[in-house]
């Protein structure tokens, strides 16, 4: 094999990984897959895709390795292959939005529509703060997901059930929304509905995964 032969082999085997990234439904199904394990089923309903659709992104995502299939007697579901592969996800989407105006444009017009200018924290700041006790933080997903790892001192409070919730916080004290990273909308309808209410609110900028890949204490209700 002469030079150029072994750099068109490499390179074609890495453009295979970014052929299989390149697309916008498979990269929020790696941004689910940060929250850990889902069915076909339970990724086809958090994505609005179709079980078919669904399972020829997995497919993809699958042949060049990204994914992986974990069998639990008849049920088959599906996880990133490595906790890498998240970190991967995060620097491009932190490339994104350094290189791509647009990507904040959208964010920004987006959360001006749930109520104007809408302030968060980033995990360094929330750590300090959890740790001086100055704020309440609200996991705001799905329980389940919740007891499968949540950040150290979390409440569960599913966006859903959020209203029935309101009358056990005090306003005295500011709430901390998260959800499963920065364009998650759960956290933004939960400081719209905690603000509206008169609490003071702001949401984490990034989510359950960030936190924990930069190593902060985490907690778990049930093994996943």
């Amino acid at each position: 094999m002469n030079k150029r032969e072994f750099k068109d082999k490499v390179y074609t085997e890495l453009s295979k990984i970014v052929k299989a990234m390149a697309n916008p439904r498979r990269l929020e199904i790696i941004d689910l897959l940060a929250q850990g394990q889902f069915s076909v089923e339970q990724i086809a309903k958090n994505t609005g895709l179709s079980i078919a659709n669904t399972s020829q992104h997995l497919q993809n995502l699958k042949n060049a390795k990204l994914v992986k299939i974990n069998r639990n007697g008849n049920f088959i579901n599906y996880s990133l292959a490595s906790e890498s592969m998240y970190s991967t996800m995060v620097s491009l989407r932190e490339l994104g939005m350094t290189f791509n105006a647009e990507v904040e444009k959208v964010i920004s017009d987006f959360r001006s529509g749930q109520g104007g200018d809408m302030q968060a924290i980033d995990v360094d700041t929330l750590a300090t703060m959890l740790e001086n006790d100055e704020v309440i933080l609200l996991d705001v997903r799905p329980e389940e997901e919740y007891k499968r790892g949540h950040i150290h001192k979390a409440l569960s409070t599913p966006i859903e059930k959020l209203g029935n919730s309101l009358k056990n916080f005090p306003k005295r004290k500011m709430l901390v929304a998260y959800c499963r990273g920065p364009f998650c909308v759960y956290a933004d309808e939960a400081v719209a509905m905690l603000t509206k209410n008169g609490y003071n609110a702001i949401r984490l900028d990034e989510g359950f995964p960030e936190w924990a890949l930069k190593g902060y204490p985490i907690e778990k209700t049930e093994v996943s």
